[in-house]
């Protein structure tokens, strides 16, 4: 049986062949080390747990539920956005819970985009915007990001490609991997370039809480709701990348649009899960304090790693990772494997969020204190 063509213009996702290498070297006896992934390895609040459990008690626990989530986890997102972001939103109309941000950015992509279509994609970026845009045949316009401009877009030069085709724009501030963060000023000169060209702009969100005192949304710049969508993930910021809880926030005709898809796709987030997730919605400004004290321990020994590894850093980047700079002559994906091979200590190569990537690496914070401070001993 021939698979469908849309197959041959995306690659396996590189974490998932990259992974099978690195248990197999588990399985051989290797004591690796994998600062490679961001799959949050501390507990979620406990009353979250306690939700959870709580909720098989109810009759409608194991029933369908409704495609747009329970009113009680629109409100609590609304509120979470008024509380954190200065951001109102009506829980009815402008708030779309979803199993996970991953989910969002095909179910955007395939209430906007047609064939042929353009789509504009940050270079270094999440590498899940280019591979949707392909498998729905559309068309992948890399803007190039980099140091010299603290990795945000520069308009001048997209002004100068052909736009005439481009639907949608994806932003990611804070930017994964490099941590680069937005401000008002570079949103509102982006909403103004995406009303001019008639482009949707849909900002990434997930990174607001991890080491950044200052939680920004491009939903807060006014005219944004005209032209922006905002994803948002429960991964990151509580802990719950398992649980698949994200949201998608904008004006209703927009949320309608990617309703009509979600709901041909799914049918519905399990009704505990969504109650878990409304008990972490509500946690108190001291659940960010004492989960950044922990990242932020463990920041400071990953720039000792990076340092031991003659790598260059921004100690001003937020988010859960480290983009750090690789000494002169020396290629991402050939450091990243010798760094493997011989210490047993798995990091990202740059290039893996594409060819602004080359000469970076990425560390994760997903890892104990322990285990950080023998990776420091093995360099």
């Amino acid at each position: 049986m021939e698979v469908a063509n849309r197959l041959h213009s995306v690659e396996e996702y590189y974490f998932s062949k990259k992974l099978k290498e690195v248990n197999f070297l588990k399985s051989q006896g290797k004591p690796i080390i994998n600062l490679g992934i961001g799959s949050p390895d501390l507990q979620p609040p406990g009353k979250v747990i306690t939700a959870i459990a709580n909720s098989f008690e109810s009759v409608s626990a194991h029933k369908y539920q409704s495609y747009q989530g329970l009113p009680e986890l629109r409100e609590a997102i609304a509120a979470f956005y008024k509380t954190h972001f200065q951001v109102n939103v009506s829980a009815v109309t402008e708030v779309l819970p979803l199993m996970g941000s991953k989910e969002g950015i095909m179910h955007i992509s395939m209430a906007f985009l047609n064939q042929g279509d353009a789509v504009l994609i940050p270079n270094p970026g999440y590498p899940t915007y280019t591979s949707v845009t392909k498998l729905l045949q559309a068309e992948p316009i890399f803007y190039n990001l980099d140091a010299e401009n603290n990795w945000c877009p520069n308009i001048e030069e997209l002004e100068k490609q052909d736009l005439s085709k481009v639907k949608i724009m994806w932003l990611n501030y804070p930017h994964m991997p490099t941590g680069a963060k937005a401000t008002k000023t570079i949103f509102k000169t982006l909403i103004a370039f995406a009303k001019k060209h008639d482009i949707l702009l849909v900002n990434d969100n997930p990174y607001s809480f991890i080491l950044n005192k200052e939680p920004l949304s491009i939903l807060s710049i006014e005219g944004a709701k005209e032209m922006c969508l905002e994803l948002n993930s429960l991964s990151k910021t509580f802990n719950m990348a398992g649980w698949r809880v994200g949201m998608l926030l904008g004006n209703h005709k927009l949320l309608n649009a990617v309703l009509k898809v979600k709901s041909n796709m799914d049918s519905g987030m399990f009704y505990g899960i969504q109650k878990g997730a409304v008990e972490a919605l509500n946690s108190s400004k001291m659940w960010f304090v004492s989960l950044n004290n922990v990242y932020e321990k463990r920041r400071k020994l990953v720039w000792q790693l990076a340092t031991k590894l003659n790598c260059s850093f921004d100690e001003d980047a937020s988010g859960l990772f480290v983009w750090a700079k690789l000494p002169p002559f020396f290629k991402s994906e050939e450091f990243i494997d010798k760094l493997l091979k011989e210490n047993s200590i798995f990091i990202t190569p740059g290039t893996v969020f594409g060819s602004q990537g080359e000469g970076y690496v990425r560390f994760s914070l997903c890892a104990t204190i322990a285990e950080l401070e023998e990776a420091i001993a093995r360099v």
